[in-house]
């Protein structure tokens, strides 16, 4: 009906030459488009686990200070994009750079269908741009890797035997005063079987941060058990072991042209500097419809 009424609305605006009841009908039409786009990414996320929110890995590749920059460039991105769509996010381990960026981090967000939106979003993005931390203003390709986890909850049972974790703790590194880094508040626990290592720093407490890390633990091994069953964890598994070259699932070139371009999707964008400010909505979206190349 709200359409018909529209299509009729904007036939006598034409006749009667009104532009703005015609950018009125041109707004109304282009909300009703945004709604329809929003219920259909609703209806294709309907898998069990799309639902959950996720922990989110942001890793530095080899190269240093470039490398570091491009993955704190990564992390400020996908932050941007939380911002917009109002999720919940915090810091829960950090492990900043010598001279700058990050080597690597770990995040919590909270939304609706997070899991769901994120979960193509893992794997290896690759910067090539004009340095600048090159004196002599040469091009360099960076490389680091972002890995999404479902936050499971209490209802999915993971067993997790004690005699299979190393835990060690340190001092934390980052932000919080006096006595966050001059005691062993940080955790980190390896998960001798699987390889996998979580960590947490964010509280003053060792022992916050041990259930943090046995909660993130968790989602790393509900992760692991999915990918298991969909036959696609040795692939996942080679990825992780190079951050590099071959890898990639996403390139972002500001030299020597501009482009975004997602190497497994019909998704391009020319416009970097807007995807770098958070507006990568038709990249989670071709990942969420599935239109591979």
């Amino acid at each position: 009906m709200e359409i018909s009424n529209l299509k009729d609305l904007n036939k006598l605006a034409i006749e009667e030459k009104n532009q703005e009841i015609l950018n009125d009908c041109s707004n109304k039409i282009l909300n009703i488009l945004k709604e329809i786009k929003n219920f259909e990414i609703k209806c294709f996320l309907s898998g069990e686990n799309d639902k959950l929110d996720i922990y989110i890995e942001i890793h530095a590749g080899a190269g240093g200070t470039e490398s570091q920059d491009w993955a704190d460039m990564l992390r400020r991105m996908y932050l941007k994009w939380f911002d917009k769509k109002r999720f919940g996010y915090e810091l829960i381990s950090e492990h900043k750079g010598e001279e700058a960026g990050i080597k690597s981090c770990t995040l919590k967000v909270t939304g609706e269908n997070l899991y769901g939106l994120m979960k193509k979003e893992s794997g290896v993005h690759r910067l090539v741009r004009i340095s600048p931390f090159d004196s002599g203003a040469r091009r360099h390709t960076s490389f680091a890797s972002v890995w999404i986890y479902p936050s499971v909850d209490d209802e999915i049972d993971i067993v997790i035997d004690e005699k299979d974790l190393r835990i060690d703790t340190y001092r934390s590194s980052g932000a919080g005063g006096q006595h966050v880094n001059t005691t062993d508040s940080a955790v980190r626990i390896t998960h001798l079987p699987t390889k996998i290592v979580v960590q947490c720093q964010n509280e003053r407490s060792q022992h916050k941060n041990k259930e943090t890390c046995f909660k993130m633990l968790k989602a790393r091994l509900y992760e692991y058990e999915i990918q298991k069953r969909e036959e696609k964890n040795q692939n996942q598994i080679d990825s992780k072991t190079d951050i590099g070259w071959g890898h990639q699932i996403r390139s972002y070139v500001l030299q020597p042209y501009r482009l975004v371009k997602d190497l497994r999707f019909k998704t391009e964008d020319t416009n970097p500097d807007e995807v770098l400010n958070g507006n990568i909505d038709k990249f989670i979206e071709s990942g969420i419809f599935g239109k591979m190349i």
